[in-house]
């Protein structure tokens, strides 16, 4: 209580700094140039990567105990309202402000500098903003599905608040910004990702693998891997399904061909690695479930996100099908033989899915799209800059997201109740509906 107690203070201390240090706000002028068709267009897709959070609640609830349910969504509440205050107040101008290496500048603070007319034809820099604080906040909702059932709340919010200074906005810089990882093309290492494989799924899945070595399993005396509401995972895998359209067409900047190529290899790479998905489970136990179904459907979005604007569609079909092989068997390594609780299969979707999704542009990228030609044009230098960018932000991502939650899990064991950061034994059986919120989700 002591910490959220602290978290609270800083808010309400960095609330009080903005009316001291945010400008005014850039009204609409007669001379605007904002291309009202794009504008409209990113707003829409913001809105469905928005969305996307909420249904990440519901997906990761339903795949879990019922004891569970009432704690995943505050999580993902809690962790949403955090990430977007942090996103504005600095995380914005760390990412994709500057000329830095690791993190740009600051002249965005608290919105400092942006429009809310577009320059040049473009869309505003309020909404560009806005458009990439809901990938932000999308991607530390992915990350705590790693360590569910067992971390308490006020240690998962401080180190999602951490993790979007220290990792997120990094990586988004590195990437987008034109930090460390986009200057590799000066040395013959080019690297592209249209829509976050390394920044987003690669980061969140390695992350949420570095957080759930760090805190330790769950206890043996609880039942895993057994959903408790099949509707319920299902209806947030088909909001996020129709969102990662947003998520995809939206990273074009506008409303143009390459929009609607992102789309269409959206759509093939999902239905592609879903239908493989099928088989290959059939093929290894003999039935099909919805849950591997749900896995499916994620693996082809998560292997085709980084190249969705890169390649021609026909290459969507590869990507998808290769993605849903490598992220049933990825899942597979990380339940049986890891020995590492991923709780909800972070690592085994969103890690080696984006792993495999980000070195398929290596291969299969068009030149006319993403300036370098893959090594289906006859290039290997796209590909080895695929690969050195995974290997960085595997790296990155790994270290820094393990020594906040150790720093944080010592905090709590030498202050307050001396407790850790992860529930004990005890109170995991019981659930952390009850233990955490008071609240549980069903009349048990």
């Amino acid at each position: 209580m002591k910490m959220i107690a602290w978290v609270a203070s800083a808010l309400v201390a960095l609330l009080a700094i903005t009316m001291f240090v945010i400008p005014e706000v850039s009204a609409a002028t007669e001379d605007s140039t904002t291309d009202v068709v794009s504008s409209v267009f990113i707003f829409l897709c913001t809105m469905l990567v928005f969305i996307m959070s909420p249904a990440i609640a519901l997906f990761y609830g339903g795949m879990l105990r019922k004891q569970s349910m009432t704690s995943i969504i505050a999580q993902c509440i809690g962790v949403m309202a955090v990430s977007g205050v942090v996103w504005w107040a600095v995380g914005y101008s760390l990412a994709l402000t500057g000329d830095g290496p690791l993190v740009g500048g600051l002249d965005a603070l608290f919105g400092s500098g942006l429009s809310l007319t577009g320059e040049d034809g473009g869309i505003p820099s309020y909404e560009y903003m806005l458009f990439q604080g809901t990938f932000a906040l999308l991607t530390a909702c992915i990350v705590f599905g790693a360590t569910a059932e067992r971390v308490r709340y006020s240690a998962i919010l401080v180190f999602m608040a951490l993790w979007s200074l220290a990792v997120y906005a990094p990586m988004a810089h590195m990437v987008w910004g034109g930090g460390l990882i986009h200057s590799l093309a000066e040395v013959g290492l080019p690297n592209v990702d249209f829509a976050g494989g390394t920044v987003v799924h690669i980061c969140s899945g390695v992350s949420g693998l570095a957080a759930a070595i760090a805190i330790g399993g769950r206890s043996g005396r609880i039942s895993k891997g057994r959903s408790h509401n099949v509707p319920l995972m299902f209806i947030g895998c088909a909001a996020l399904w129709v969102g990662w359209f947003g998520f995809n067409c939206g990273s074009a900047g506008s409303f143009n061909d390459i929009a609607v190529l992102a789309g269409v290899n959206t759509f093939v790479a999902s239905c592609v690695s879903t239908v493989v998905w099928i088989v290959v489970q059939y093929l290894h136990v003999g039935r099909v479930s919805v849950t591997g179904l749900c896995a499916g459907v994620l693996a082809g979005l998560v292997g085709i996100t980084p190249g969705c604007g890169y390649v021609e569609p026909w290459a969507a079909v590869p990507i998808g099908a290769v993605a849903a092989v490598v992220c049933y068997f990825g899942i597979i390594f990380m339940r049986g033989r890891s020995g590492i609780d991923d709780a909800l299969d972070v690592m085994g979707v969103h890690g080696f899915g984006g792993i495999w999704g980000a070195i398929s542009v290596g291969i299969f990228a068009t030149a006319s799209y993403a300036g370098y030609g893959g090594l289906i044009e006859g290039s290997v230098n796209l590909f080895a800059g695929q690969v050195v960018s995974v290997i960085i932000t595997m790296v990155y991502c790994f270290v820094v997201s393990f020594v906040i939650m150790k720093a944080i899990d010592y905090v709590l064991r030498n202050a307050g109740s001396r407790k850790g950061a992860a529930l004990t034994e005890s109170e995991q059986m019981i659930g952390a509906d009850t233990i955490e919120h008071g609240e549980p989700s069903y009349l048990m």
